[in-house]
C-alpha cells in the first residue's frame, strides 16, 4: 500500500485546522492515497516534529497567536536540513510580501476558500524538490 503525502498542519485555532483538512479532503485526487495529517497547536510542537520526522509539506497559520506561521516558516527554512515546502495562511492578500520574506513556497489568504486551499496544497506538493 502506498503512503500518501505527509502534511504537518499548524494553527493554534482548531477551527482553522479543521477548515484546511476539510478543504483538502482525504486525498488529493480520486484514486490517490490518503493524506497523512499531523496537527500541531504550538510552535514548539512544530519545531520538534519538523526536526524529528519527514514531512512532504508544512501548512502554517500566519495568524497563530504567540508564534505566527511566517516567523516559524523562516526559522524552519533556516534550521531544518532539506526543509519541506511550506504553505503559509495569511490574514489578507496584502500579506503576501511578508510571506515571501518568511521563505514560504506558497501563500493562501483569508477567507480560506476550499478550492484555493486544495489547489495550493496539491500544487505545492507537485513542485519538484529544489
Amino acid at each position: 500500500m502506498t503512503t500518501g503525502p505527509r502534511v504537518l498542519l499548524y494553527s493554534d485555532d482548531r477551527s482553522v485546522r479543521d477548515q484546511v483538512r476539510l478543504a483538502v479532503g482525504p486525498r488529493l485526487r480520486a484514486g490517490a492515497p490518503d493524506v497523512v495529517w499531523t496537527e500541531a497547536a504550538t510552535a514548539a510542537a512544530v519545531v520538534d516534529a519538523a526536526h524529528a520526522r519527514r514531512f512532504d509539506l508544512l501548512v502554517l497559520d500566519g495568524e497563530a497567536d504567540k508564534a505566527g506561521g511566517m516567523g516559524l516558516c523562516r526559522q524552519l527554512k533556516n534550521e531544518v536540513y532539506d526543509c519541506p515546502p511550506v504553505l503559509v495562511l495569511t490574514a489578507r492578500p496584502d500579506d503576501a510580501w511578508l510571506a515571501s520574506w518568511s521563505l514560504a513556497d506558497a501563500v493562501v489568504s483569508r477567507p480560506l476558500d476550499a478550492l484555493v486551499v486544495q489547489r495550493a496544497v496539491a500544487d505545492t506538493l507537485a513542485q519538484p524538490a529544489v
